[in-house]
């Protein structure tokens, strides 16, 4: 008789599995991963900067540039990498953050990346964050509709943003570039970063 119950009692435990594993849901597909998102130039220095307040407190910018990291559509006015330089007049040091869309490399990862402080050379000119009112996107407008003809005669050339001092201006400048870079290319204009005022063209 208790041969018969133990057998009854593990017949009704296989059974009970069998059931739970049947009505269980197949485990659902992972979701393709999203292609880069590319922002503009403030919305990743805002990122790199609170960043870089657990380095430095006094944080100046010596520069900003966008980075052509990924094959993703172009956007005008946004990049889908940033890098920036901070300045720290305390420490007499600069830092290198940037700003990546999606995982690139070993050294370049999502988000936020750092990069060892330099000693800061005297005469580096340096500006606040509270001084970049214009956006990249916004900077750009103004660029093209000076440009018009040149844009539209180069509708596939990439666009580089850099954000520094001007010799010839008491602000911080955005330089927009046909190209991958001011060394190279053979048109972009400098649009004011506080005013969005069109300050001139280099070629």
């Amino acid at each position: 008789m208790g041969g018969v119950m133990r057998w009854s009692l593990l017949s009704a435990f296989a059974a009970c599995l069998i059931l739970s594993s049947c009505s269980s849901e197949p485990p659902k597909p992972k979701e393709p991963e999203k292609p880069p998102e590319p922002v503009t130039g403030r919305h990743a220095l805002q990122q790199m900067f609170i960043a870089a307040r657990t380095w430095a407190q006094d944080l100046q910018i010596v520069s900003m540039t966008s980075l052509h990291l990924s094959k993703a559509a172009a956007v005008p006015g946004k990049a889908d990498g940033w890098q920036v330089m901070f300045a720290s007049p305390n420490l007499q040091q600069q830092r290198a953050y940037t700003w990546s869309a999606s995982e690139i490399s070993m050294s370049i990862h999502k988000g936020v990346t750092d990069e060892r402080a330099q000693p800061l050379s005297s005469g580096t000119k340096m500006f606040p964050i509270a001084a970049v009112k214009i956006d990249s996107d916004e900077a750009y407008q103004v660029a093209v509709k000076k440009e018009a003809k040149y844009a539209a005669a180069h509708p596939d050339m990439p666009i580089t943003y850099q954000l520094q001092m001007n010799q010839n201006v008491p602000d911080a400048v955005w330089r927009i570039i046909w190209g991958e870079s001011s060394a190279t290319s053979s048109n972009s204009v400098l649009v004011d970063a506080s005013t969005g005022q069109y300050m001139g063209t280099l070629h």
